[in-house]
Formats: C-alpha cells, sequence, structure tokens
C-alpha cells in the first residue's frame, strides 16, 4: 500500500506573503488534493528578531482568502501540534542530545569575523566557501578556554569527510552532492535556538511530510537536511525545487519590477480566483484552458509538467484572468466587492441595476467608483470641460441641435432608449456611430462602458435632459 501524500507550506512570518509564497502554497495544496492526502501549514517563527505576529495572522488571512485552507496546523492542530516552531523548542533540544551523544554535532567558538575572514580567503584562492572545520577537533582545554574568553558556541553538524548525497527532485532530475564540498553548517544557533537546516527537517520527519515543493533557492540545503535525516534515523520527504518567478524585466520579481504582497493585491480589488488561475501557469505546463475552481485545478496539476526555466510573471495577464473573474462573479458576490465604492444609500432594486450594468466593464473596484460618479453625481462629466477632449469635439461636430433634440426626447419620453434614439434619428438623420457616440459622450465623457439602455433609468430623466442642455451650450 502507497504512503498518504502529505504536503506542507512553512512560511516565516517575516513579512507579507508575495506572489512566490503564494504559487508555492498552491503547488504544495493541489498536489495534496490531486492524490487524497493532507495539506499541512507550519509556521517557522524561530527567527525572534524578525517574526512577528501580526505577519502570522495576516498569512493565515491570506491563505483563507485564497481558499487554501489546511488540513493541520494552526487552529486545526492534531497529533503532530503544535505547528508553530516557536513553541516547538522542546522537540528541537531533544534531538539535538541525540546527535551531541552520538557525536555527530559539535560546538562551535568562531565568532562572525573569522568566518568572514575564512570564506574570503577561499574565494580568494578559487576555493567554495565552505566552514574550515576549525572548532571540529577541539580537546577540551581549548574549548574550555574559549567558554572563558566569553564566546557562545554555535553547534555544527559534523559532514562526513567521505561520500556523497544523492536524491531525485520532482523538477530538476537526479541530484549529486559530494560530502567534502558541503561543509559543517549550524543546527543550532548561538542564542540556543534551531537553525533552519535543522528544525526544517526535523519537523517535515515529525509531522509525516512525504512531497515538499519550495523555491529553488533551497536546493543546496537539501543535501544537509539528508545527512541530518539519516543521523536521526528518520525518512527524508521528496523535494521538488521550483524556479524562480521574475518580473517583465527577467529579474526576479520584486517591488522594483511590479511585485506586489497577497494584501496588496487582495486590497487592489484583485479576485482570488483570477490569482491562483495565474499563478496555476507559472511554472506549471497544462493544457487546461480558462478559468477553473481550485477542485479543477487540482485535478490538472501534475509535478511532472513543472519546469525548471523561470516563470515570467505579466500583469496584463492577471488582467485577463480578472476580467473574466469578475464577469463570472454571481450578483450578490458582485455586489459586495463593489461595496466600497459605491454610493450610500441606494435602494436595493438601484443597487441590483448597477451591479448588472457595469458587471461586464469593470476589472478592479476603482472603476466601480468612477461609474458612480458618472451616474449619480449632478455634474456634467469632467471630461467635458477639457476643449481638446474627444468628447468635446464629438459634441462640437453633433451640433446644438442635436442635443436638443435629445433634452427634448427625454422630456416625452423620459428614460427610454430606444425612443431617445429614434426621435433624435428621425430630428437629425443622423444615425449608426454619428448618432450613438455623441449621446454616450454627452452622458458619460467616454467613449467606452457599459450599454446606454441600462444607464438611462439610473442616471435619471432630469439628469439626462441636463447633460444634454449642457452638451448643446457646448456644441
Amino acid at each position: 500500500m502507497s504512503q498518504p501524500v502529505v504536503t506542507r507550506f512553512a512560511p516565516s512570518p517575516s513579512g507579507e506573503l508575495h506572489l512566490g509564497n503564494v504559487r508555492t502554497a498552491l503547488f504544495n495544496w493541489l498536489h495534496a488534493r490531486r492524490h487524497g492526502g493532507r495539506f499541512l501549514l507550519r509556521i517557522e517563527d524561530t527567527d525572534a528578531e524578525r517574526s512577528r505576529p501580526e505577519f502570522a495572522v495576516q498569512l493565515l488571512q491570506d491563505l483563507r482568502w485564497l481558499g487554501l485552507e489546511w488540513d493541520a496546523g494552526p487552529g486545526r492542530e492534531d497529533a503532530a501540534a503544535p505547528y508553530e516552531q516557536s513553541r516547538r523548542s522542546a522537540l528541537y533540544t531533544a534531538a539535538l542530545e541525540r546527535l551531541e551523544r552520538a557525536g555527530q554535532v559539535y560546538p562551535c567558538y568562531c565568532s562572525t569575523l573569522e568566518l568572514e575572514v575564512s570564506r574570503r580567503a577561499q574565494l580568494a584562492s578559487g576555493k567554495p566557501p565552505r566552514y574550515a572545520g576549525t572548532c571540529r577537533n577541539l580537546d577540551a582545554a581549548q574549548r574550555a578556554a574559549r567558554v572563558a574568553e566569553g564566546r557562545q558556541p554555535t553547534l555544527r553538524f559534523k559532514v562526513p569527510d567521505t561520500g556523497k548525497v544523492e536524491f531525485t527532485d520532482l523538477v530538476h532530475g537526479a541530484q549529486i552532492f559530494a560530502c567534502a564540498d558541503l561543509g559543517d553548517f549550524v543546527v543550532r544557533r548561538a542564542d540556543g535556538s534551531a537553525a533552519f537546516f535543522f528544525s526544517n527537517a526535523l519537523d517535515d520527519a515529525l509531522m509525516g511530510v512525504t512531497v515538499v515543493l519550495r523555491g529553488e533557492d533551497h536546493l543546496s540545503n537539501t543535501p544537509r537536511q539528508q545527512l541530518i535525516n539519516a543521523a536521526l534515523g528518520q525518512p527524508s520527504p521528496t523535494y521538488g525545487h521550483l524556479s524562480l518567478i521574475t518580473g517583465d524585466d527577467g529579474a526576479p520579481l520584486s517591488k522594483r519590477n511590479g511585485a506586489r504582497s497577497l494584501r496588496e493585491l487582495r486590497e487592489a480589488g484583485y479576485l482570488p480566483e483570477a490569482i491562483f488561475n495565474l499563478l496555476f501557469r507559472l511554472g506549471h505546463s497544462s493544457a487546461v484552458l480558462g478559468m477553473h475552481d481550485l477542485a479543477t485545478l487540482a485535478q490538472h496539476f501534475d509535478t511532472a509538467h513543472l519546469g525548471r526555466a523561470p516563470a515570467r510573471f505579466d500583469f496584463a495577464q492577471l488582467e485577463v484572468f480578472q476580467k473574466d473573474a469578475v464577469h463570472a462573479l454571481t450578483p450578490e458576490r458582485a455586489a459586495i466587492w463593489m461595496q466600497a465604492h459605491l454610493p450610500n444609500g441606494l435602494a436595493p432594486e438601484t443597487l441590483r441595476a448597477f451591479v448588472a450594468a457595469i458587471q461586464p466593464n469593470v476589472i478592479l473596484p476603482r472603476e466601480v467608483a468612477e461609474w458612480a460618479a458618472v451616474i449619480f453625481d449632478d455634474a456634467a462629466p469632467a471630461a467635458l470641460a477639457d476643449e481638446t477632449s474627444e468628447s468635446r469635439r464629438l459634441i462640437r461636430e453633433a451640433g446644438r441641435e442635436f442635443f436638443l433634440a435629445a433634452a427634448a426626447a427625454v422630456q416625452a419620453s423620459g428614460t427610454d432608449w430606444k425612443a431617445l434614439t429614434t426621435a433624435v434619428r428621425t430630428a437629425t438623420n443622423r444615425k449608426g456611430p454619428e448618432l450613438f457616440k455623441p449621446l454616450r459622450h454627452a452622458l458619460t465623457g467616454v467613449g467606452h462602458g457599459p450599454e446606454l439602455a441600462p444607464l438611462l433609468p439610473l442616471i435619471g430623466a432630469s439628469r439626462l435632459q441636463a447633460r444634454f442642455e449642457h452638451a448643446a451650450t457646448l456644441a
């Protein structure tokens, strides 16, 4: 019987979730769901200086908003709990003591300056930087002398002098690392806290994690973690190291080239469906097209289709998915999405009509406010104040009589679009673009947007007549 699939997302709460983090969480969630497995959430907050509780709270909110619920983790604890590393120090201490008794770790008294000098010397001589083993064979007296100097030791793992570490990566294939190239590495910091290499590997084993998808910057960590697992007699998960996400300029995605945190995207009005549909396709090839829910994407997620080349994030692609996501919203959800940008006090029937009218023509909520102003403000559209605007040109070409005819039609037939256009066509003999464009620009100040027929009742007869009369004065 095959082992159940267990994946995890293990963020450090030292900042906001960015799209690289989110894609890692998404891919692990999709892989678990495809195989009927479990998705765990672990908060790696052992770095007391950088970890902040508000970031931990926010990342839980971000993941829930995206739809990535976890099977075990904060708030859903099981036998492997706790899922915050800051609460697991006793487990780390016990495991480190086992390694100490086995002679597989040793105290290192080297200062940061000494380590930097050694690193630079190695680089200058053309050697890869690795720990030189300065403290590896100190005797008791030498260690006591360093303690007497007030040095606080780290604890280093004793890497075998010979041999190699081999594993197969789900993305990069067969990997071979010579132990001699790794160097002894820190498993416990000078302040007594467990280092990333150690706590991360131990927790994966204790929590039964079988597959880890993470960024390719962690690929070089894997042989060290394999050695830790072997020393503790525990299994290692299968790893897959995901390609880098870059911006339009080919550089790693960052604030400089347009990256935004998930919170920023959410607050700007981007929908979770748009984000996870785009991320599904960044570094993962699939024949599935269009918008899909998470359950459908999970059916089509395949680690065999993970690419090695950097994946380029393009805001234009996000806009495409966002447009499709907005258009697919139910009227009720669309109203909630627009709520912060709607005028206060709209009657329920007016709200429903407004949402239905503009939903096919907006991508972000800020556009809702723009259309609300166009429809409900008593003032003429702002574009009409600019004599050089397209609106003013079309109004001049249409002429004063055109808009007086439109105002008269509203006075006679109210907000009936068909009656309005029929009356103006009869009075002016204009048709097609020569009829519709001036009307649209006089009413909205733009040449695009929702169909005018459902907008007219929302604007109201008095505003319609006032806007046409104002256009007549500008013609």
